[in-house]
């Protein structure tokens, strides 16, 4: 099987599971690592807007994140909120708005989640120790991943 089918199957288990109504915090966690485990990645972590804040509902891996709150206008986070796309960083040490979640992190990519009325409502955060690590492929499957993930967090 080829990685587009790969991840074509593991985004249909993901959204039968979001659609059976996977909503609380074990099914969150069970829904990152869902993600974590289809492309292989490190970290995994599903934040949801609460009162101007992005708030860590769910996570892959036993350590928590530097920052399980923060406001939604700070970090690569509240950029990719603001221009309601992902943003995909080869090297986090050379972007400013990094706010460091892990001290190996290299490379990140973050998806804003958004309804189907365009509401930003949370955020897919990605995590690798290696430089360059995503690549379109990643976007693609994370985009497809934060649409459906986008009715668990309403």
């Amino acid at each position: 099987m080829d990685a587009t089918s790969k991840m074509g199957k593991e985004l249909q288990e993901l959204g039968a599971f979001i659609l059976a109504g996977a909503k609380k915090p074990d099914q969150l966690c069970i829904i990152a690592e869902m993600i974590r485990e289809a492309c292989g990645y490190r970290f995994v972590g599903i934040y949801k807007i609460i009162r101007g804040d992005f708030v860590i509902v769910a996570k892959t891996g036993k350590c928590p994140p530097a920052y399980p709150r923060f406001p939604i206008t700070q970090g690569l986070a509240g950029a990719a909120v603001e221009a309601k796309q992902a943003i995909m960083v080869a090297d986090v040490h050379k972007d400013p708005r990094y706010l460091p979640t892990f001290g190996s992190t290299q490379s990140e990519i973050v998806v804003p989640v958004i309804t189907e009325a365009g509401k930003v409502v949370g955020l897919i955060d990605v995590e690798s120790e290696k430089l360059n690590a995503f690549t379109e492929n990643d976007r693609d499957f994370l985009e497809h991943a934060a649409y459906l993930i986008a009715r668990a967090l309403k």
